[in-house]
C-alpha cells in the first residue's frame, strides 16, 4: 500500500516523501487505518519494521485535525511518547523532526544525562509533542513543570522492555495522571504482546485493536545466523580472524559488561581498528556523538552493551557480532535485529564461550531453531598483541597500529593477554 492511499494530510505526506518513504511496511499498513480514524491500537512487530514511523505519522495526522490547545492555557503537551531508553528517545525525536520538519509542531525530548535545568525550562514552554524516558518525565511531572491534563495522544513504545527494565510502576503512575482512556487516543507498540503487556493495554486503553505481525517469526528472515564455540581466552583471537576474513562494512559488537566493552575497545584500537564503545557511564553527549559517527560511517565499528540494543535505528549495519552471548534470550533477538533492516540482508555471528554458553539453549528455544555452528580452524585465529594495561582502556586517541598481526595460531594455544572470566551480569549500563 502507498501512503497516498491513506487519509493522511498533504503536509504529512510531504514529510513522508522527504524522509524517503514510499510504500507502507506491514505494521504501517495494518495500524494506520485504525489510528488515523482515532482508535486505539496495540501493535506487535519485529524491530526494524517501521513501528516508529507508524505512530509518528498517526500523531502528526491526528494533531492536524484535532482542535489545538489555547496557548498559555495549559502546560500539557498534546502528544506524549514514552520510551524505555534515552537512545531510543533521541532516535524517535530525530525521526519526528525528519518527517515533521515543515509541520507547525514544537517537539522536545527529555532524558537523563543532559542538562537538567535546560530541559526543565524547555518542557515548561508548552511543547506540542513530548518524547521521554519514564524517570525524567516523572521528575518534571512531580515538580509541576508540566501536566497531562490536555493530553490528546499517548504512545507507549517498547512496552515489553518497560516491564523488563522495571518501569511499569512509573508507567502506571503517569497513566493515572492523564485524561481517562476514552478522552485520549492511545497506541502501544511492543516486540511481544505478552499477557502482562495486554493487561496494561486493556486496563488503560479504550478497547484497543490488537495487531500482530508475524508473531511466529521471532528473528528477521534476512539475517544469516551462525555461531562459533570458542574458549573465553580465544575469543579475541577468533574475532581478529573473523574481521580479516569477513567482508564487513559496518560492524556492531555486543558485550555483556561495561568493563568488557572498554577492554575490547582498547584491544581493537591496539590492532589498528577504529572502534568505540558506548556504555552506561559514558557522558550522554559523548554517547550521542559516537552513535552519530557510527550512523554517518565515520566510525566503522561500534561496541555496545545491551543499553543500545533497542535504541539504535541505523541502516546498513552489515554484521552484528555477539562477542558475549546474551544471558537473556530476548536480548539476542533485539541485538541481531540491528542488522537486516529495511529489507536488507545481514549477518549475525555469536562467539559462544564457557562463560555464557548456558543461555544458548534458551535462545534457540525462543527463536525456534538451532543456530548453525561453524567449527573454527587454525587459520581462523590470529595471534593478538599483548593486552594493554587497564588504565589505557578509556584513552580515545587514534589507533596505535596500522594493521593487525596476521600470524596464524592453533586453537590450543593461549593468545597474549588472555581474557579473565567475567562476572555474570544480566545487563550493564544506565538507562
Amino acid at each position: 500500500m502507498n501512503f497516498e492511499n491513506l487519509p493522511i494530510p498533504a503536509p504529512v505526506l510531504d514529510g513522508i516523501r522527504r524522509a524517503g518513504f514510499t510504500q507502507c511496511t506491514e505494521i504501517q499498513e495494518r495500524t494506520l487505518p485504525i489510528t488515523l480514524a482515532g482508535k486505539d491500537v496495540a501493535g506487535q512487530a519485529q524491530t526494524g519494521t517501521g513501528k516508529t514511523a507508524a505512530f509518528l505519522i498517526a500523531i502528526f495526522s491526528r494533531l492536524l485535525t484535532l482542535p489545538p490547545l489555547p496557548k498559555g492555557h495549559s502546560s500539557s503537551p498534546r502528544a506524549l511518547v514514552i520510551a524505555p531508553t534515552r537512545e531510543l528517545v533521541v532516535q524517535i525525536l530525530k525521526d519526528a523532526q525528519s518527517i515533521g520538519s515543515e509541520l507547525p509542531f514544537r517537539m522536545l525530548a527529555v532524558y537523563g544525562g543532559i542538562d537538567y535545568e535546560e530541559q526543565r525550562t524547555a518542557i515548561g514552554q508548552e511543547p506540542d509533542i513530548l518524547v521521554g524516558t519514564p524517570g525524567r518525565l516523572i521528575d518534571y511531572l512531580k515538580q509541576k513543570v508540566y501536566d497531562f491534563k490536555k493530553l490528546q495522544i499517548l504512545v507507549i513504545d517498547e512496552a515489553d522492555r518497560m516491564f523488563d527494565m522495571g518501569f511499569i510502576r512509573d508507567l502506571r503512575y503517569m497513566l493515572r495522571k492523564m485524561p481517562p482512556y476514552h478522552a485520549r487516543q492511545s497506541m502501544l507498540f511492543s516486540a511481544t504482546l505478552s499477557f502482562r503487556v495486554m493487561e496494561l493495554a486493556y486496563e488503560h486503553m479504550n478497547n484497543p485493536l490488537k495487531i500482530e505481525i508475524s508473531p511466529e517469526q521471532v528473528t528477521v528472515e534476512l539475517v544469516e545466523q551462525r555461531l562459533y564455540h570458542v574458549g573465553q581466552d580465544q575469543k579475541f583471537s577468533l574475532l581478529l580472524g573473523i574481521l580479516k576474513s569477513e567482508p564487513w562494512e559496518r560492524l556492531l559488537i555486543f558485550v555483556n559488561t561495561k568493563r568488557e566493552g572498554e577492554r575490547l575497545e582498547a584491544r581493537m584500537k591496539q590492532h589498528g581498528f577504529h572502534a568505540r564503545a558506548i556504555t552506561g557511564d559514558l557522558p550522554q553527549k559523548t554517547r550521542l556523538k559516537v552513535i552519530e559517527q557510527f550512523r554517518d560511517k565515520t566510525l566503522p565499528i561500534l561496541i555496545a552493551t545491551d543499553v543500545a540494543s533497542r535504541g539504535l535505528h541505523i541502516e546498513a549495519v552489515s554484521h552484528v557480532i555477539n562477542y558475549d552471548l546474551p544471558q537473556d534470550p530476548k536480548d539476542y533477538v533485539h541485538r541481531i535485529g540491528r542488522t537486516a533492516r529495511a529489507g536488507a540482508t545481514g549477518h549475525a555471528i555469536s562467539l559462544v564461550c564457557e562463560e555464557f554458553a548456558f543461555s544458548l539453549e534458551e535462545i534457540e528455544s525462543l527463536i525456534g531453531n538451532k543456530i548453525p555452528v561453524i567449527w573454527a580452524e587454525d587459520k581462523d585465529f590470529i595471534t593478538p598483541l599483548p593486552e594493554p594495561p587497564r588504565h589505557e582502556y578509556r584513552r580515545h586517541g587514534p589507533p596505535q597500529h596500522g594493521r593487525p598481526n596476521q600470524s596464524s595460531r592453533g586453537p590450543g594455544g593461549r593468545p597474549g593477554g588472555g581474557s579473565r572470566p567475567q562476572n555474570r551480569q544480566r545487563r550493564s549500563g544506565q538507562h
